[in-house]
């Protein structure tokens, strides 16, 4: 059965979004899971490339773009856009605005939700479909 953690974060700021979810990989990297991280779209996935290299003095996570994936198959973490490798069914980083394809197949998806009003709204639809699915929600508030 799935798990779903939202994560309400305060403020607007992507940038903000966006190493919250490097947080959440270096937590699950460090504990060896394989972690697919799913972008909103191909500018956003260059991003986390880049960010995962340098969100923090010292991190190093390694990981590559889903369409490298074939050429790096060991890498524990992948970002891309859509349909996600078999191997990275453990954990799902959302930061789409719609559901994963295929979510259910995922022993847990973290839905990361700043102040945006688009994606407030785009997790409250999430949040609705997967409640309706009666998917194990938890919902966790960050503070600044």
């Amino acid at each position: 059965m799935t798990r779903v953690d939202f994560y309400l974060l305060p403020g607007q700021d992507i940038q903000t979004r966006r190493a919250y979810a490097c947080r959440i990989t270096e937590k699950a990297y460090r504990t060896g899971h394989k972690i697919a991280i799913l972008a909103a779209d191909d500018t956003e996935a260059s991003i986390l490339d880049d960010l995962l290299w340098t969100f923090r003095q010292g991190s190093f996570i390694p990981h590559t773009l889903a369409e490298n994936y074939a050429n790096d198959p060991l890498a524990p973490v992948v970002i891309g856009t859509g349909e996600v490798p078999e191997p990275f069914k453990g954990l799902l980083i959302n930061l789409s605005p719609d559901p994963p394809e295929n979510w259910q197949h995922f022993q847990r998806i973290a839905e990361i939700i700043n102040e945006d009003p688009g994606i407030r709204q785009a997790g409250r639809k999430k949040y609705q479909l997967y409640q309706e699915h009666g998917v194990e929600i938890h919902t966790h508030r960050i503070e600044p």
